[in-house]
């Protein structure tokens, strides 16, 4: 499935009533960045832990993914989206392993708690990506 990512900046989740409420959506998904499990290598301020760590919208049957980013980059408009590809574990693994090359990897591809892979990158050609595999 090839869909869109959208990252805010500490707004999504007001975004996201706001596009709900525009286009009649529903929001399917919520998990805010305190639900993951704690991570030495991943502090937290107790301020962020309300931010959105993914959530999806469905607009007639099309479904938008967001979040708050964390990222210093995507602060700047037009690094705030990504093409999200979900599939299985090996249609995922293929193409990270392509379009990483020669690109930059911002989140190596690795199970996650919530996805038995889960990666984001730019390829070398400037596109943003986000590849899951779903449990």
């Amino acid at each position: 499935m090839i869909g869109h990512y959208l990252l805010f900046n500490r707004n999504c989740e007001q975004a996201l009533e706001a596009y709900k409420e525009a286009f009649g959506g529903k929001i399917v998904e919520m998990k805010k960045f305190g639900d993951m499990p704690p991570n030495p290598e991943f502090p937290m301020a107790e301020s962020d832990k309300n931010l959105v760590l993914h959530a999806r919208l469905v607009i007639d049957n099309q479904e938008l993914m967001c979040s708050d980013g964390m990222r210093v980059d995507t602060d700047v408009n037009g690094n705030n989206m990504y093409i999200s590809i979900t599939g299985d574990k090996a249609f995922i693994q293929k193409a990270w392993d392509i379009l990483k090359q020669d690109g930059t990897v911002y989140m190596d591809l690795a199970p996650t708690f919530f996805a038995e892979l889960h990666g984001s990158l730019q390829d070398q050609f400037g596109i943003n990506w986000m590849f899951s595999a779903m449990k």
